[in-house]
């Protein structure tokens, strides 16, 4: 289901006329609407969809996303001023280091639900909620026991700094229920990022459906939320085999019957696989060489724009956008049917945003177009190292192209 946009890149490097090496992201918005449309469209009405703000908290994607989901997962205090700014709709306050000043001001912002992850910061919560006196609706956040998934991130039934160790949530219901202020509004179960596997999900969905229902049923709970999280991924590997969305839409409609008995409504949390299709990181090629007998490409641009593809020791997806145009009186260096490392300009050979992948042909002034960059892209990089200037960023929409 997971498609990429291809003709905002083309549509921006027509009117672009900045005299420098092109470097940019680039954000199809038709796109992401439709996107964002078929997701919501395919889910059963028990399903409520969450935006998951970290994937991107660009303010043009999110108020393109505004109409179509009904909330947004927040974590931080500046993502939850970034949606306060542009919508009224719910928000679910999440992450595992909340401050005090943060919890006040969810309080004061009416944050609909706020994520527990320890006894401690139950207690803190309590304390806060009581000194206000507001009742803090709260989910539970879970560490399942069991591993869930091969995904590329496990946060859950494994050590990780996330959540309630299962064995524990027993204990935290408990205590929970003996707070004036502490409303039990669920338990959330967020444990993987970029799973693949629409099967292993479903698995994952039914564990967390039957872990709640248990815990409502031994303490009388009404608790009707089940949030199952994100985590669904993007194949950056191989790309021709997407995570199979509609497989999961559909069958998630086998847990409807259940879900209306019992009054409960299953959250989804999505970020990666909402947005990702919908950008692009394009930048030129600055130079084309050989080492050692390696070809090499150096981009105005790299790593700390992009960094995705070097935490996670992979090469991003590229297409390469030729430019036939060759400014200078001298040879064009350039590579044809070969091998090629593409590296950035960053003073180290950790800025490899491909390794050794092949291309038809590639010369200094043709464009490296990175997809699938619409989500954790621009904001997880680190922008100023070596103080290059940032990439612009281009919005396209109804045939039309900003640049900011």
């Amino acid at each position: 289901m997971i498609t990429i946009s291809k003709n905002a890149v083309e549509a921006y490097l027509e009117q672009r006329k900045e005299s420098g090496p092109v470097c940019a992201y680039v954000y199809d918005l038709d796109h992401l609407k439709q996107h964002a449309e078929t997701i919501k469209q395919s889910l059963p009405a028990f399903c409520e969809l969450y935006y998951a703000v970290k994937a991107n908290p660009d303010l043009e994607l999110l108020s393109t996303l505004e109409p179509i989901v009904d909330g947004f997962e927040v974590a931080s205090i500046g993502e939850i001023n970034k949606i306060d700014g542009i919508s009224k709709k719910p928000m679910l306050f999440g992450g595992p280091a909340k401050k005090d000043h943060e919890m006040l001001e969810a309080m004061e912002r009416n944050v609909d639900y706020v994520n527990v992850e320890s006894l401690h910061e139950l207690n803190r919560m309590a304390y806060l909620a009581q000194q206000e006196q507001v009742k803090l609706p709260v989910l539970l956040r879970v560490n399942l026991s069991t591993n869930v998934s091969d995904s590329h991130i496990r946060m859950s039934g494994v050590p990780t700094q996330f959540g309630i160790d299962e064995r524990d949530v027993p204990n935290v219901i408990v205590k929970a229920l003996s707070y004036e202020k502490i409303e039990i509004k669920g338990f959330h179960f967020h444990a993987m990022s970029n799973n693949l596997d629409a099967a292993a999900h479903l698995r994952f969905v039914e564990m967390c459906m039957k872990k709640a229902r248990s815990w409502r049923k031994e303490f009388a709970l009404e608790a009707p939320i089940i949030d199952i999280g994100g985590g669904i991924g993007i194949n950056y590997w191989d790309t021709s085999n997407p995570f199979d969305w509609d497989t999961l839409a559909r069958e998630l409609k086998e847990f409807e019957q259940e879900t209306i008995d019992e009054n409960l409504t299953l959250f989804l949390e999505i970020g990666r696989y909402m947005t990702a299709g919908c950008g692009s990181y394009v930048s030129e090629v600055l130079d084309v060489k050989t080492n050692h007998g390696e070809h090499f490409a150096v981009l105005r641009g790299g790593s700390h724009h992009l960094r995705l593809p070097a935490a996670w020791k992979m090469s991003h997806p590229f297409r390469v956008h030729s430019v036939e145009g060759w400014k200078y009186p001298f040879e064009r260096p350039g590579i044809k049917d070969a091998e090629v490392t593409v590296a950035g300009e960053l003073c180290t050979p950790n800025d490899v945003l491909v390794g050794k992948e092949f291309v038809s042909e590639l010369r200094a002034g043709d464009i490296m177009v990175f997809e699938y960059a619409g989500a954790y892209g621009w904001t997880i990089s680190h922008h100023d190292f070596l103080s290059h200037p940032h990439p612009e960023q281009v919005y396209v929409m109804n045939g039309l192209v900003y640049i900011r």
